[in-house]
């Protein structure tokens, strides 16, 4: 098996042949895209389309990232890696550790407490033009950071907040051009190589939270940290999954 056929094949958590998966590759029409608009189009669409939120856990199967219809940087990437080895772009995660300052205003309280000093982190590296490409940039999506941007507006240099960490704000680069994306890059405090599969990542390096800590994110904490997250992007609830008609369609 070559380089490429390896970085294309499903696995449990790149379950791309899931049928609420393959549904939505084939509904969009990704497959016929030419290269850059195939990949700036399955971007957009976790960026945006999957909004910014935190998931029960970090090794969710991307089926189960799309049922939810939010996500963060490991979650919504595993999403993005199925989404492209499902449209035919080979891809892979590289995994690091970023300092939880980050997180500080879109993560309070308790949840901030609870969370660990270094928070485990992942970017999706794909090839493209002759060299591989960082995308980070889809984690948070449009409305989440114009929120940000305009609530911070006269906040000059470098910012560290509420999900980002980036030398400017107001203009970081989150748009597919064909050249890297980044939005938490300046938080990286550990950098642990590149990885196959988000599967293997977890299997060597682990989640987040482990235990009791685990369980009161799952069933407490996270549900606070949501709502906190909707209120700063102005919403009065979640979104729905935009998932949802393609699975009642099933």
């Amino acid at each position: 098996m070559t380089d490429t056929e390896r970085l294309l094949q499903p696995t449990a958590l790149l379950d791309y042949r899931h049928p609420s998966l393959e549904a939505l590759i084939r509904e969009r029409g990704w497959r016929a895209l030419p290269e850059f608009e195939r990949i700036g189009a399955i971007y957009d669409f976790v960026r945006d389309a999957i909004p910014f939120g935190y998931n029960r856990s970090d090794d969710l199967s991307a089926s189960q990232v799309l049922a939810e219809g939010i996500g963060q940087c490991n979650t919504k990437g595993t999403l993005l890696m199925a989404l492209l080895r499902g449209s035919g772009i080979p891809c892979r995660l590289h995994g690091f550790t970023i300092d939880k300052a980050l997180q500080k205003g879109a993560v309070t309280g308790i949840a901030y407490l609870l969370a660990p000093r270094s928070i485990v982190h992942s970017w999706v590296d794909i090839p493209f033009a002759g060299r591989w490409i960082n995308l980070e940039g889809f984690i948070l999506d449009k409305p989440y950071l114009q929120r940000l941007q305009q609530r911070f507006a006269g906040h000059e240099g470098a910012f560290c907040g509420f999900g980002a960490a980036t030398p400017d704000l107001q203009n970081p680069p989150v748009v597919w051009q064909g050249t890297d994306t980044y939005i938490q890059k300046n938080g990286i405090n550990r950098d642990f190589g590149v990885f196959d599969s988000p599967d293997e990542f977890y299997a060597r390096h682990g989640t987040n939270l482990g235990g009791f800590k685990r369980w009161l994110f799952q069933h407490v904490v996270r549900q606070r940290m949501n709502r906190n997250v909707a209120r700063i992007r102005g919403e009065t609830r979640l979104p729905e999954s935009p998932a949802a008609d393609t699975m009642q369609s099933l």
